[in-house]
């Protein structure tokens, strides 16, 4: 079953969302081969007219489909405008509905409901595609009141009466109109949900470089004052050196402990263990996914009376988590649960997982994982990751020394602090 459903699983949902729109694209033109061919095989009149009309169909079927292809390409700014098939499409229907017109008052098709429909049926699906061509709704409008219009004017010059005219007319404009709305709204439709999904992969981006500038800022504040006091202190060094001062090596040993003291530090940030707070955490990934679009929740323990290393691994957890959701998952919800007991419990939840990605996903092989895995092994800790109908679901384990306090909710709820001071 995984291999006849493997092409549909590893498409994205945009992608699933425009295989289905150019898929009913091209059962439009199977759709108008059926409606209008049945018509001229049915026909009286010579064989002759009925071949010509009937290829002339089926060329139209064919760009027509063509159309709708580059059309929605080039709506998704992939290639440029196809004006020369747009062009091709337009005068074909035009033309084939104008010869249909004309076969019937020549009397080459003596039954005029046929003709009619041949006409009315190359204008209507000719206009699906040919809104392919444009952008925006005025664009649409006007090709569907110049094909009325032209409708109206060809029945007017071919001698046809007024209840014809009319008849043939409201059929163009109501044809016309369903075809031009359905094309419309399925472009609209593939069309926002690319948008939707750029804006995601935009909004993943800029968690990943607020994290980058957050863990910029920190080496800043760490390396900044030390750097300057070693480059200061090298220099006083130097300059007693020169004058044969004994005091030389006294400031190059202290320039020694200030450069093992910053090693040390750099470490500390490096391993997220400086003033890292699990509440702050929990808020900024909260507002993070909350901001994507996605429902994130949290729930259990407030993890306010654990240990401060254990917050801190679980904090760089919860950041790894959230990123890994907005960029590598098409999450709807995502929830955060977090319990303690005689280990601290931290487990991520989204859903928008294929199975076979999910699979891949779930190994673990991943860096961003496997350094969650060293920090948490540093404090005799554990990561598992698991995939489950479609969940990917992400375990954080660290033994604790003793029995935690606990800061619950009042609704059992996981109370986060946010840095502005409300609760989340």
């Amino acid at each position: 079953m995984a291999r006849l459903t493997g092409w549909w699983d590893r498409r994205s949902d945009p992608a699933r969302i425009e295989l289905y729109t150019r898929s009913s694209f091209h059962l439009f033109a199977l759709i108008e081969l059926s409606a209008l061919l049945g018509p001229m095989v049915q026909a009286h009149g010579p064989a002759g007219v009925k071949v010509v009309l009937s290829a002339l169909v089926l060329v139209h079927a064919a760009l027509c489909a063509l159309l709708s292809a580059r059309g929605l390409d080039w709506i998704l700014s992939r290639r440029e405008r196809p004006v020369r098939l747009l062009a091709a499409v337009v005068a074909l229907s035009a033309g084939g509905a104008l010869a249909a017109a004309m076969g019937h008052r020549a009397g080459a098709i003596p039954d005029g409901s046929q003709s009619a429909v041949v006409a009315v049926g190359l204008l209507a699906f000719g206009l699906g595609a040919a809104v392919l061509g444009v952008r925006g709704i005025r664009g649409m409008l006007s090709w569907l009141l110049g094909a009325v219009a032209g409708t109206a004017l060809a029945a007017v010059l071919l001698g046809l009466d007024l209840s014809s005219c009319t008849a043939l007319t409201l059929a163009v404009l109501i044809t016309g109109a369903s075809m031009v709305f359905t094309s419309g709204c399925s472009l609209w439709l593939v069309s926002v949900v690319w948008e939707l999904d750029a804006a995601r992969e935009a909004q993943a981006q800029l968690a990943v470089a607020e994290e980058r500038l957050r863990f910029g800022r920190d080496l800043h504040d760490v390396m900044g004052r030390n750097l300057a006091v070693i480059a200061l202190k090298s220099e006083l060094a130097v300059q007693l050196a020169r004058h044969g001062d004994p005091d030389a090596v006294e400031q190059m040993t202290e320039v020694q402990r200030i450069a093992r003291e910053s090693q040390r530090e750099v470490r500390e940030v490096v391993r997220g263990y400086r003033g890292a707070d699990l509440a702050v955490e929990l808020a900024g990934a909260l507002s993070v996914l909350r901001a994507a679009g996605i429902d994130g929740q949290a729930h259990g323990d407030g993890g306010g009376g654990l240990p401060a290393q254990v917050q801190a691994a679980l904090g760089w957890v919860v950041r790894e988590a959230t990123t890994n959701v907005l960029r590598h998952s098409e999450a709807r919800s995502c929830t955060i649960r977090l319990t303690a007991d005689a280990s601290a419990v931290l487990s991520v939840d989204n859903d928008g997982v294929p199975e076979a990605a999910g699979t891949a996903a779930g190994t673990g092989a991943g860096t961003g994982l496997a350094g969650l895995a060293e920090r948490l092994a540093a404090l005799g800790g554990s990561l598992d990751t698991e995939v489950r109908s479609g969940v990917f679901r992400l375990t954080a384990r660290v033994p604790l020394p003793g029995p935690p306090s606990t800061a619950e909710g009042t609704d059992g709820a996981l109370v986060a602090a946010d840095p502005r001071g409300a609760a989340v």
